[in-house]
């Protein structure tokens, strides 16, 4: 398993929406949250130049019509829909 630690910052005046995120100290990213659903389970996080971004699950496996409109989110935005790539997931994740 690879992990990841990283600090964000919210940025003023963005209702929580957008973060500026640290993974290596002291290079900040934009990180938009582009799309959430209802219960916090997936986003669509993304970078303003539309160069990057990421669907983000708190599962391992998602349902497919769940990723899919999340998918039509970015490409409604102006991202290359075909550009996203699935990482291969496995249970337990320990």
């Amino acid at each position: 398993i690879d992990d990841i630690t990283g600090h964000a910052k919210i940025v003023d005046g963005s209702g929580n929406a957008k973060l500026r995120v640290s993974f290596f100290w002291p290079f900040y990213g934009d990180y938009w949250v582009l799309a959430l659903d209802p219960d916090y389970r997936q986003v669509l996080v993304g970078a303003p130049s539309r160069q990057y971004a990421w669907v983000l699950s708190r599962t391992p496996q998602m349902d497919e019509a769940a990723l899919q409109a999340l998918l039509d989110r970015a490409e409604a935005l102006g991202f290359d829909k075909t550009a996203f790539r699935r990482t291969p997931q496995t249970q337990p994740l320990d």
